[in-house]
């Protein structure tokens, strides 16, 4: 499970890992499975743990007053998946995290992730690049959610993100884009003509 990770820190760094640089990140991080509907964080926890998803797919969501959920990421292999706000504030997470299929991860404590970074200068380097493109990724779509019409954003989400619309129900996808299912199954009828 460890050599896909160790492809990823790789293919981001500007320097391969050594013997014992590719250990440490071997001893951080620990195999875990999780069922479809199995929760890896659950609302008013404090995030004490990153994933990186070998195989799979899970969400993240927040659940309104009348129980209606609300798609904040979807994510599948060889992404992330924490809550960045809760794990550096030490807060109660204000989302569920869950698999969406059956999943598994390598998860690493917050704590072993800082340190990682410390250590390894290739693993410093591949976060501070996933942090920055976390950053424009969320711009992008804040500034599409309040700028385009519903069809740019499904386009938009189309052209970035094809593999999803194998992996997620549009009912999930609609909600990611803040739109209804229904305006989703209009938008994709007149795109299919």
């Amino acid at each position: 499970m460890h050599k896909n990770l160790l492809a990823y820190v790789n293919q981001r760094a500007t320097s391969p890992l050594t013997a014992e640089e590719e250990a440490l990140i071997i001893a951080a991080f620990h195999p875990k499975k999780l069922r479809k509907k199995q929760y890896f964080l659950e609302e008013g926890n404090v995030c004490k743990y990153v994933g990186f998803i070998v195989k799979g797919a899970m969400r993240q969501y927040s659940v309104d007053d009348k129980g209606v959920e609300h798609i904040i990421h979807l994510y599948i292999e060889n992404w992330w998946v924490s809550d960045r706000e809760s794990a550096v504030m030490l807060t109660p997470s204000k989302y569920n995290i869950d698999a969406w299929e059956d999943t598994q991860l390598l998860v690493a404590t917050v704590a072993d992730m800082l340190d990682l970074m410390e250590k390894i200068p290739s693993f410093g380097q591949m976060t501070r690049l996933m942090d920055q493109r976390s950053f424009i990724a969320s711009q992008r779509r804040l500034n599409s959610t309040i700028s385009n019409s519903a069809e740019k954003r499904y386009q938009e989400f189309v052209e970035n993100h094809p593999q999803f619309i194998q992996r997620f129900p549009q009912h999930l996808i609609a909600s990611f884009l803040g739109i209804t299912k229904e305006t989703l199954s209009r938008i994709r009828k007149t795109a299919l003509k």
